[in-house]
């Protein structure tokens, strides 16, 4: 190991130095170039002088040296970093040792270091969204694999009403959905929706909720003769002229959803006039509905194509060949959308067909835009070309959902609308998941007997075994996973007894990380983004708080769940 320097020579101030400092100053260009000529001669001949066996050894010998030499300084450093941690640690359960215990109510707790999480100011380099300082990395955009077109500002009078400029923009937020149903070209159904009804009959606070599955449907161009236009329906709604047409449109739609008030109607007519105006999927119905030329001829949306030359994230004027298709008959696949003329039956919408959003949420994809299908690829985060894996729909979706710095969201100003977009694509993510454990039971399944214990403890029939489909505990929610906690949980009270501490930890909506995120107008309930995140983040330094700082002793073991309260607000239970 090289003997250390007492001390750096950089700042004194010799005599030869000085002289040696002189000479150097005074010497001319040419005298210096003349002087590195002869250093480089002198090393060259001493090179050939030496043998390549001492120059190999002098060489193992350097090298020896310069990692004795980066040794030294690595283990100084890491020395230097322990012992700085262990006067961290060392403060820290000096600080927050059995703390709370010792509690002051004058005294900000929760303006330490240890227990803020930090403001919405941490900008993802790849997509630009905002997160808080301990959220995942690729939380928003898979650290640059996931790239989306970005939905488009909505031009007036939709983005006045949607961001409150509007002399009507109240009354349009406050029923949105009502809105939004007046001009969706699909139903929207579900096992079952849920309404908060309180003990007295009334409601309260309006989150959107449902149980089971959630479908969508489509009925034909043209309602069959002595039935009222529904739907997409209302959209070829004719007249004498074109402001008739528009009057009777709007009269339909009124009628339908129960908007009297000449406000109401107002609203109606701007945003009718704008869809026709925009919206690619209804060009393209009304472009196609002359060539039907029998009830029986139908239009053909495909799952997955695109117009040709289009990127495959944009949706532009549409195609004949590479959009739709006129066809007779019912020979369709299973995720197509067939649209006939007039007929009498509904057909079920394949929640993985690109235009399974834009036909129900008109109103957010006010253009027709494509939404997720199976076929979009990751992308390289540094050269962009597409690679072979696709987007799963979690991350689509993650995509949508986030804010992101300069630009404006309008999925997030959509207030009901957007929990119940949120709600209806969750549940298009969970099925995404259920299709594939269905589809690799195979490679999921354990061994046979477990198969046949399980038939024992449901009392089922014997030869059933192997037809049902079995949910791993990896899916959240199902019995095994169930099970699973269960079991770990009496696992510790077996080896450690029961619990000592029962701690709940209730989502606040007046948390100022809450209430500094939301836009003009909105209460927490409208942004449960914001409100899951937030909540998240406080949940992590909760438990970090407790379990490592140890302010109720050292922590031997723990479990907690999080449920939604009948508030609609999270809640922690420790």
């Amino acid at each position: 190991m090289p003997k250390r320097r007492k001390g750096a020579n950089l700042s004194r101030r010799t005599t030869n130095s000085t002289v040696m400092r002189d000479i150097r100053a005074r010497r001319s260009g040419e005298q210096i170039q003349q002087n590195n000529t002869d250093v480089r001669a002198s090393m060259a001949q001493l090179r050939e002088s030496l043998s390549q066996e001492a120059r190999d050894e002098r060489n193992q010998q350097r090298q020896l040296e310069r990692r004795e030499t980066r040794r030294f300084i690595v283990n100084r450093r890491r020395g230097i970093d322990q012992q700085r941690q262990q006067l961290l640690r060392a403060f820290t359960s000096d600080s927050f040792l059995r703390l709370a215990f010792q509690y002051e109510p004058d005294v900000e707790y929760y303006a330490h270091s240890k227990v803020v999480i930090g403001s919405l100011d941490k900008e993802c380099p790849h997509c630009h969204a905002l997160k808080f300082k301990n959220e995942p990395v690729g939380m928003c955009c898979s650290s640059g694999k996931v790239q989306l077109t970005e939905i488009e500002t909505p031009p007036e009078p939709l983005h006045g009403l949607l961001i409150g400029t509007d002399p009507d923009s109240s009354l349009f937020l406050k029923s949105i959905r009502t809105f939004n149903s007046c001009f969706q070209m699909t139903s929207f159904g579900a096992t079952e929706i849920v309404n908060n009804i309180a003990a007295n009959g009334q409601q309260f606070n309006s989150t959107f909720k449902i149980k089971g599955q959630i479908y969508h449907k489509v009925g034909s161009l043209l309602p069959m003769p002595n039935e009222s236009h529904k739907f997409l329906q209302i959209y070829f709604m004719g007249g004498e002229d074109s402001e008739r047409a528009l009057a009777n449109r709007v009269d339909a739609r009124c009628d339908y959803h129960n908007l009297n008030s000449p406000f109401a109607r107002r609203i109606v007519t701007y945003l009718d006039a704008l869809l026709n105006e925009h919206n690619e999927l209804l060009k393209l119905f009304k472009s196609h509905m002359h060539k039907l030329q029998s009830d029986n001829h139908a239009i053909v949306i495909n799952p997955d194509r695109t117009p040709a030359g289009e990127h495959v994230r944009r949706f532009n004027a549409p195609v004949v060949d590479d959009v739709a298709g006129i066809m007779v008959g019912d020979r369709t696949a299973t995720r197509q959308i067939m649209i006939r003329r007039r007929n009498n039956n509904l057909q079920f919408i394949s929640d993985t067909h690109r235009s399974y959003d834009a036909l129900q949420y008109p109103l957010i994809f006010w253009k027709g835009q494509d939404g997720y299908c199976v076929n979009i690829k990751q992308r390289d985060p540094v050269t962009g070309a597409e690679t072979n894996k696709n987007v799963s729909s979690k991350d689509f979706y993650s995509y949508r959902l986030m804010i992101r710095s300069g630009r404006d969201n309008i999925i997030l100003r959509c207030r009901e609308l957007s929990q119940q977009f949120m709600v209806d694509m969750y549940v298009k993510i969970e099925s995404e998941r259920l299709r594939y454990l269905r589809y690799n039971q195979q490679k999921l399944r354990a061994e046979e007997y477990i198969h046949l214990r399980d038939a024992i403890a449901k009392n089922a029939d014997t030869a059933e075994i192997g037809n049902s489909v079995i949910l791993p505990s990896s899916y959240v929610g199902s019995p095994r996973h169930m099970q699973e906690y269960i079991q770990d949980a009496m696992t510790f009270v077996r080896e450690y007894g029961r619990p000592c501490l029962f701690i709940t930890f209730t989502c606040n909506p007046k948390w100022q990380e809450i209430t500094s995120l939301l836009l003009p107008g909105q209460n927490a309930i409208h942004r449960h983004d914001i409100t899951a995140r937030v909540f998240k983040q406080k949940l992590k330094s909760l438990i970090s708080f407790i379990t490592k700082l140890h302010v109720f002793g050292p922590t031997r073991c723990w479990m907690y769940s999080v449920e939604w309260q009948k508030r609609d607000y999270l809640m922690l239970t420790f």
